[in-house]
């Protein structure tokens, strides 16, 4: 892990870009990669918001926030990436494509670098038998925004070897992320989480039991506020697993079941209506509010972070020394 100088990133979007503020503002060199040009400028625009946020917030000097950019190089040559310690692909998706770019890619880079993909669910395993040399490959699943949130499942496939697994734990933890080790499976854990109560959000809108914004103001202020704080299993011990197991026993049978995508988010994908990124989905970001949309999401979650990361770093620490 310390010959790890260089970062190459796969994948100029969302994702790809708030990776490359990470590692250089930890002082890693940074190769950001798009096949698209149109991407890459985005791209640039986006790290510039980031960059003026976190600099209005006192979290930055303007110096500081320059020298950071300056440690990220953009690029529209996949080649180049023959020359980077350590490459994280960030691209669309779709295993088809992800075992195109992998096919491609491992075949030109150097053979003793570890690879990993940040897929949010697609299998490790799978994903493998495109790349020469599969023990050096595993997932490094980065959460949105990754500039903010401290969580990367770090996930192994069947061949992926300890060492090369060890290697990324270790890497996550240089930037300061929690680091979390996960078996192969479909969603991993965040979203095998996010999405069974995505499905019951829909199911309730659909059943007309709230709107949009209750939905969301009940996740808000109230849940958002427990799981901030305490995991599922913490507040259930918390509430009392009599309380929990008695509640199951009539909300479980009740609660959605659906096994496909249903309700109002299948009708705004099919009409291409795909939420911040084309300026409509749930709620509506025309006229301008896409960028001050994701300035305030970023100042709001930077609060949150703030309020909670200090304390978790120390009941760490607390815990390391009792050990």
């Amino acid at each position: 892990m310390t010959q790890i100088k260089r970062i190459g990133i796969a994948g100029a979007g969302t994702m790809g870009y708030s990776m490359a503020e990470i590692f250089a503002a930890f002082g890693y060199e940074v190769l950001l990669f798009d096949i698209s040009a149109e991407q890459i400028n985005k791209a640039q625009d986006f790290i510039r918001i980031n960059r003026e946020v976190e600099v209005e917030q006192n979290r930055l000097t303007a110096e500081e926030s320059a020298e950071l950019v300056q440690k990220i190089k953009f690029t529209t040559e996949m080649e180049l990436l023959a020359h980077v310690d350590f490459i994280v692909e960030a691209i669309v998706e779709n295993i088809d494509i992800k075992l195109s770019f992998w096919s491609q890619l491992s075949r030109i880079v150097p053979e003793d670098i570890v690879l990993v993909s940040n897929t949010s669910g697609l299998s490790i395993t799978k994903l493998a038998t495109a790349v020469e040399k599969p023990e050096r490959f595993l997932g490094m699943h980065w959460i949105n925004p990754p500039h903010i949130i401290r969580l990367i499942e770090v996930i192994k496939g069947e061949k992926t070897s300890d060492e090369n697994a060890k290697i990324v734990i270790d890497l996550a933890e240089s930037v300061e992320k929690k680091a979390v080790a996960v078996n192969d499976t479909p969603g991993f854990v965040l979203n095998r989480i996010q999405f069974a109560v995505m499905r019951e959000a829909l199911h309730i809108l659909e059943a007309g039991i709230a709107d949009e914004a209750g939905i969301d103001a009940v996740m808000k202020y109230g849940l958002g506020i427990r799981y901030a704080s305490l995991g599922p299993f913490e507040v259930a011990d918390f509430g009392g697993l009599d309380i929990f197991h008695n509640i199951s026993e009539y909300l479980f049978a009740d609660l959605s079941n659906a096994e496909r995508d249903f309700g109002k988010m299948k009708e705004l994908f099919e009409a291409g209506h795909l939420g911040v990124k084309t300026g409509k989905g749930f709620y509506d970001y025309s006229d301008g509010k896409v960028e001050e949309v994701i300035r305030q999401r970023n100042i709001n979650y930077e609060r949150v972070a703030e309020a909670l990361y200090d304390r978790w770093d120390q009941s760490e620490k607390m815990n390391e020394g009792s050990e």
